[in-house]
């Protein structure tokens, strides 16, 4: 029976859990704990990796593999950026975001692949146009980006040299997002739409609220 309830509101579940681990951690920066929060920040980024996983879900061959390759985009694009600066301009990774491959946190590679999907599966409910959806799908990673660049330095997830992040970097995020949203538009099927829109807001409010506090 407990079985059975926890799979009928399983999304309630998750989305219950993600609010909870983000409004928790805005407490804990304000009572001054932003240090101890902060360093458990990959531990956050798998657990929204786990729900995905299995609220989306990503059930079938083809949907970890579009998984997978938004990751590789992901780190490819990321291992360009700090090691040559031409896409993003020149920045480092601080230690808040978990274990690096050759300089890029593993976790920024799942993050990308997350917002890609759950932007996608957001999209699609306001278009059925796949053009219009990846527009619109880069669109909501772009803000995104925008928002967390304001707090990432003082948050210890990556810094621009001389604090100052270049026009390019929001428009290679742009046109990165917008190759990964237009492969994988017509080829993505399913989602759970009341999931990604809790998902992605939750990020845009904790990341909102920060700059407030």
């Amino acid at each position: 029976m407990n079985i059975q309830i926890l799979q009928k509101h399983k999304t309630s579940i998750g989305i219950i859990s993600i609010w909870l681990f983000n409004l928790t951690a805005l407490i804990g920066i304000y009572a001054g704990y932003q240090e101890w929060f902060m360093s458990k920040t990959f531990l956050n980024m798998l657990v929204y990796t786990l729900f995905l996983s299995v609220l989306f879900p990503l059930d079938t061959k083809k949907q970890w593999a579009l998984f997978m390759g938004c990751f590789s985009i992901g780190m490819i694009s990321e291992w360009i950026g700090v090691h040559t600066s031409i896409l993003f301009g020149n920045y480092e990774y601080g230690d808040h975001l978990g274990f690096k491959i050759f300089g890029v946190p593993f976790f920024i590679g799942m993050n990308w692949a997350v917002l890609s999907l759950i932007s996608e599966d957001i999209a699609k409910r306001v278009t059925k146009n796949r053009y219009l959806i990846a527009v619109f799908a880069s669109c909501l990673m772009l803000g995104l980006d925008m928002i967390m660049e304001m707090g990432a330095p003082s948050l210890d997830f990556w810094e621009f040299s001389n604090g100052v992040v270049p026009l390019k970097n929001y428009l290679s995020w742009f046109l990165i997002a917008l190759l990964i949203q237009l492969w994988i538009t017509p080829k993505m099927a399913g989602g759970n739409f009341k999931f990604s829109l809790h998902l992605l807001g939750s990020q845009y409010v904790f990341f909102a609220v920060y700059l407030l506090l």
